[in-house]
């Protein structure tokens, strides 16, 4: 089973579909809107003159707003159109973010420097088999008492069906989880259809193979609603805060960790 064909075809479709979307709002971000949330805000700080590696970045919002706060920013991602389509918007934005199409496996093939701060945020992990090799490529374009900065959804959330109503995956689940989607999280009813492959990983695994690269936990923090109205039977408790109704506050739906590079 190639993962990364099926999963790089997955987003390509997805692409075409997100930047036309309400749920990015990309006539509102051109205009100025940041796409960043309150949650990784806080966590980064004032990036103003840092560099910055973000992962998985799509088609380059997340890398974009950074780059507009003033830090230097390089994005990656596997899907071709989504790095084709983050190009456009530097362009479109005036902004000086780069772009580099690649599996984040891949990426010291592909890129030769070290950075302030690696960041990664919602729906990344989800996408990669193995995180020991993951952790190893945050570390390695760390530099020295740099930050990783790590925003994801929580791993108890992965364990429901898609309405929340039992538990349907182990959370020690390793197996790869091979499913049909139809639709996408920013337009449910849109007109795709398409296998992926993703695999969850509980938060034990997580921060150990963070730790085993070489990495100091400095934080970690679990919230009870997500930013994004992405998944099914939602409640809006504030704005831009999202829980699932009929579960209120008794489940984690997001987690973050912040580690240092020694």
């Amino acid at each position: 089973m190639d993962y990364l064909k099926i999963n790089k075809e997955l987003w390509n479709k997805k692409t075409d579909i997100h930047v036309n979307s309400d749920f990015y709002d990309n006539e509102n971000f051109i205009k100025g809107k940041s796409s960043l949330n309150s949650i990784e805000l806080e966590l980064l700080g004032d990036v103003k003159g840092k560099s910055i590696l973000h992962l998985q970045c799509h088609f380059g919002q997340d890398t974009i707003s950074l780059s507009r706060l003033r830090a230097t920013t390089v994005g990656v991602d596997l899907s071709d159109k989504a790095i084709a389509t983050a190009k456009e918007l530097t362009k479109t934005t005036n902004t000086n973010a780069e772009f580099i199409c690649c599996d984040v496996y891949d990426l010291p093939n592909h890129l030769n420097q070290k950075f302030d701060i690696v960041f990664t945020s919602y729906g990344t992990i989800g996408w990669l088999p193995d995180l020991d090799k993951w952790a190893k490529i945050v570390s390695q374009f760390l530099k020295p008492e740099g930050q990783f900065v790590f925003v994801e959804f929580h791993p108890f959330v992965w364990m429901y069906d898609n309405n929340f109503k039992e538990i349907k995956y182990s959370y020690f689940n390793v197996e790869p989880i091979i499913e049909v989607e139809e639709g996408t999280y920013a337009d449910k009813s849109a007109n795709i259809k398409q296998t992926e492959v993703s695999w969850n990983h509980d938060l034990s695994e997580v921060i150990n193979s963070l730790i085993k690269n070489g990495l100091t936990i400095n934080s970690f923090n679990e919230y009870d609603y997500s930013p994004y109205n992405c998944f099914n039977e939602t409640i809006e408790i504030e704005p831009n805060k999202y829980k699932i109704k009929h579960l209120a506050d008794k489940i984690p739906m997001v987690y973050s960790i912040i580690a240092t590079k020694h």
